[in-house]
């Protein structure tokens, strides 16, 4: 398969770009990374999923394109383009792709 050739990043870009589909896969981008947090640009093909985990510190969910089913605990939440979701820092949460979507994590450590 050919591989786009990836774009650097430049200091405006259109975000929904900067990431594409792959089939059966999950693309993921770091655009920052720093000490004290991360901000990551993820698409997701139908049908892939991130199992349950948690985190030390909150992180925000923003959905870019299409979307996700996002579970906090137990609770599933519908997350469409132009929206976003706070996960909750030590509470267990997934997520699944019902039909592809992009998001971009935000994880501020300290």
């Amino acid at each position: 398969m050919n591989q786009p050739q990836k774009q650097k990043i430049k200091q405006v870009f259109f975000l929904s770009k900067a990431v594409g589909y792959e089939k059966g896969a999950i693309v993921s981008r770091e655009l920052i990374k720093k000490e004290t947090g991360t901000v990551t640009l993820f698409s997701f093909d139908k049908g892939q999923s991130l199992s349950e985990h948690t985190a030390p510190f909150d992180a925000l969910v923003y959905v870019i394109d299409g979307q996700a089913k996002i579970f906090i605990g137990k609770t599933p939440h519908i997350v469409q383009s132009g929206k976003m979701i706070i996960l909750p820092a030590h509470k267990p949460h997934s997520l699944s792709a019902e039909r592809r979507f992009k998001m971009l994590l935000v994880l501020i450590k300290k």
